[in-house]
């Protein structure tokens, strides 16, 4: 399938970064060049508030480099002077009147009412029957302004054009048309397409990290494009390796310097931006703080996220909202921009362990110590469905270790309790799919991640077993023992089908490889 695009609908994505970056001058000659025009402001509903509550100097500001129909602002620029000449502020309307080109083409094209602004000018005082004929007023104008040029105008979600080329590059990435890590220039055309390639299991150890005596990791993520593999520490510690050597990334200048991305309390969890470039990381003490990965700057401070420690982030799709749960069982929403507190949802009556947003955004899913799996409603903060994990029953709690949203169905989701088996559910709490290890004793799961692309499940047993099941065959493919016991974590990374491992008490963080990769 092909998508053909106006050459004239591109020039204003252009206008539109010109905008954005005050680059004025360069989308003035752009728009006289092009003979395009860019009709566009940051809000319509601000944009006519701003018109019904006589806010003209924010709506001549927002028009000024829109190409509007002469009418439109013959309208716009009488009412304007109207309102100075009722304010009495005569300086200002006679300038108006006179000076701009909208008054000017409207002296040429109807005298009549433009004489009738100029006698309005010199009263020694403002009648409104006079200046508004026809049983109108000043707030019947103002709407019939507002009307007319919202019809004229949109709404383009900002940053739109690189929106639209980071979607691209990472719709590539997921073709694997480009690889992580690959140096992009979009003006070229210098990649080939290849078939993707097959998830497949991992078979062996590629390498552990050693951990001080005083040290040990609390959780490790991959990052999507599969470039960062990030522990957090009971320290505070938050370090970026290099998973094939088992070292610490030396390519990151501060990392170089002995500056480590730091938190003042054990870090429990981390989470990142679906591109890549931003991390998360929540601390025992409640707080959490946002980094930018390349240059390890702190971009953002949640001081009180949270009464306790926060357990679960997640971001949202356009990274401009965190996700976070807590030992104090809630579960809320910050803005980063702000760094305020958006949205609060209550009902867990134990400490929720995961949390997650749907894809479409509207809803969140969360899952408790205590077998209980919420899906909330995120516009009104409502739970709109609860049910019992699987072996969870009266007076039984089964904690819900791992809970992922599968990415080729998004209305359905793993969930990993302490059991034998792991399961797919669907949004009305129902069993799609199961997988077991097979054994009755000896062989509850721990923890549990799936591929990048959802075509495995990996679990942890307490047997001290990883057992990779096929999402295609339903079936065990593979088990690999794990040689440190108290394992406590799982994650998977894309696309060198590896996965971390990190591991209590011996202070070791593992990483297995697909052997047929490398």
């Amino acid at each position: 399938m092909s998508l053909d695009f106006e050459t004239t609908d591109v020039v204003r994505l252009i206008m539109q970064y010109l905008k954005e970056n005050n680059l004025h001058r360069t989308l003035a000659t752009l728009q006289e060049e092009s003979t395009v025009y860019l009709h566009t402001v940051d809000s319509i509903d601000s944009f006519i508030s701003d018109i019904n509550s006589g806010h003209w100097d924010a709506v001549l500001l927002a028009i000024q480099h829109l190409k509007l129909p002469s009418k439109v602002l013959i309208d716009l620029y009488e009412q304007v002077v109207l309102e100075l000449i009722e304010m009495r502020e005569l300086g200002a309307a006679r300038s108006m009147l006179q000076q701009t080109d909208p008054m000017i083409y409207l002296k040429q094209t109807e005298p009549g009412r433009f004489v009738h602004l100029e006698n309005l000018l010199t009263r020694p005082y403002f009648d409104s029957r006079e200046a508004y004929p026809d049983g109108s007023n000043k707030e019947k104008r103002r709407m019939s302004v507002a009307h007319a040029l919202a019809a004229e105008v949109s709404v383009v979600p900002p940053s739109r054009l690189m929106g639209l080329l980071s979607q691209s590059i990472k719709w590539q990435q997921t073709q694997d048309m480009l690889h992580p890590g690959m140096n992009i220039d979009v003006t070229q055309n210098n990649t080939a397409m290849k078939d993707v390639e097959e998830e497949r299991f991992p078979t062996q150890l590629i390498c552990h990290i050693q951990f001080g005596q005083k040290s040990h990791v609390e959780c490790a993520r991959f990052s999507p494009d599969g470039q960062y593999l990030i522990t957090g520490s009971v320290d505070g510690f938050v370090e970026v390796w290099n998973f094939t050597t088992g070292k610490i990334r030396k390519d990151l200048k501060y990392q170089a310097q002995d500056n480590f991305m730091m938190m003042e309390d054990a870090v429990l969890c981390l989470a990142f931006s679906h591109d890549s470039e931003i991390l998360a990381s929540g601390a025992q003490d409640g707080k959490i703080k946002v980094w930018r990965i390349q240059s390890g700057q702190c971009l953002r401070r949640f001081e009180r996220a949270h009464s306790k420690g926060v357990t679960c982030l997640n971001f949202c799709k356009d990274s401009s909202q965190l996700l976070s749960a807590s030992f104090d069982q809630t579960i809320r929403i910050h803005l980063l921009k702000s760094g305020k507190t958006l949205k609060e949802f209550r009902g867990h009556t134990s400490f929720v362990s995961e949390a997650t947003f749907t894809k479409d955004g509207h809803h969140i899913i969360s899952a408790s110590s205590d077998g209980i799996i919420k899906i909330w409603n995120v516009k009104t903060c409502e739970c709109t469905s609860t049910f019992k994990s699987p072996g969870s029953s009266a007076g039984v709690d089964v904690m819900v270790n791992n809970m992922f949203l599968l990415p080729k169905n998004p209305e359905q989701f793993v969930v990993c309790n302490r059991s034998s088996t792991v399961v797919i559910m669907n949004m009305k709490g129902q069993i799609v799919r199961s997988f077991s290890s097979g054994k009755r004793e000896g062989g509850d799961f721990v923890c549990c991640t799936l591929s990048p692309r959802g075509e495995w499940i990996h679990c942890v047993g307490e047997d001290l077993v990883l057992y990779c099941f096929s999402m295609l065959t339903g079936r065990l493919e593979k088990s690999l023992t794990v040689c440190w016991p108290s394992s406590r974590a799982l994650h998977s990374g894309a696309p060198e089908h590896t996965l971390a491992l990190h591991c209590l008490p011996l202070k070791a963080l593992c990483s297995w490889i697909d052997r047929n990769v490398i």
